[in-house]
């Protein structure tokens, strides 16, 4: 079985959050799955902006892995604003702090974002053997600091945005507080999924303009690679030509892959 969720946000209700070029990340990703590893237009499902509810990316999300057995291939693409909040159960023990996912109807005050412990929760749950592939490109940052670009690469009406929504002034001070850290691990099951990040936890995925479009930097790259390689391209090698061409082109992010060593060396979805 194959399935595939894809979910890009160009329109969020938070005023001034608006990005360019995720609804066109998840045609590039749908395009690729279509054309070099066998998916079928029904076996990927599209969530886009004002659909991309936390609600309706849960449901979705759901749909993805339901009844999912051994050599079935899975992957989640989420193209939109990151942020973080204050960790609640004492499990971050390096920054005391939670990487979320924004969806549309993002808002601080109800909780209505995706915590990364939610999906934890979920993709634990995923038999042993299913090939489970997951692509963010959002930012992971505490900063929100704008990358440098070089001027070059963007035309003098647009702007590049950071794909980061920085939460309020109080909850930033409360997430900055001396919380007392528990001995606490992450459970202890191996990683059952493959995670590919548009950059590190502290930095910024761009949103930015490029070759006519606006696109997210990291999805951009990492679907071009994938074509000039037909699909023939391990993991370890794609990040690595990804990250090439995001610092030759002017970016700071440095994307990240995690995965068991020896899914390094095979190919995405394999």
């Amino acid at each position: 079985m194959n399935r595939a969720l894809l979910t890009g946000i160009n329109r969020y209700r938070i005023p001034g959050a608006d990005l360019k070029g995720c609804v066109n990340d998840v045609t590039n990703v749908r395009d690729v799955l279509i054309r070099y590893y066998g998916f079928a237009v029904s076996d990927i499902r599209a969530v886009t902006d004002e659909r991309a509810t936390k609600r309706n990316i849960l449901k979705n999300l759901a749909w993805l892995l339901r009844d999912a057995k051994p050599k079935d291939r899975l992957l989640f693409h989420f193209s939109g604003h990151g942020s973080r909040v204050r960790d609640r159960d004492g499990d971050e023990l390096r920054d005391r702090m939670d990487e979320i996912l924004c969806p549309h109807d993002m808002d601080w005050e109800d909780g209505t974002y995706i915590v990364d412990d939610d999906l934890a929760a979920l993709f634990k749950a995923v038999p042993k053997g299913v090939n489970l592939e997951i692509l963010l490109d959002c930012c992971h940052s505490g900063t929100g600091t704008r990358e440098a670009i070089a001027a070059a690469f963007l035309p003098r009406d647009l702007a590049f945005r950071p794909r980061f929504i920085a939460p309020p002034v109080d909850l930033d001070l409360e997430a900055a507080e001396d919380l007392p850290l528990r001995a606490l691990a992450r459970g202890g099951s191996p990683l059952n999924h493959v995670l590919f990040s548009g950059c590190k936890d502290n930095q910024t995925s761009a949103d930015a303009y490029i070759r006519g479009s606006f696109n997210g930097a990291f999805t951009y790259y990492f679907c071009r690679h994938i074509r000039d390689a037909r699909g023939r391209i391990a993991r370890a090698e794609l990040l690595s030509r990804v990250r090439a061409s995001l610092k030759f082109n002017g970016f700071s992010q440095v994307p990240q892959l995690e995965c068991p060593r020896s899914e390094r060396k095979k190919g995405i979805l394999e």
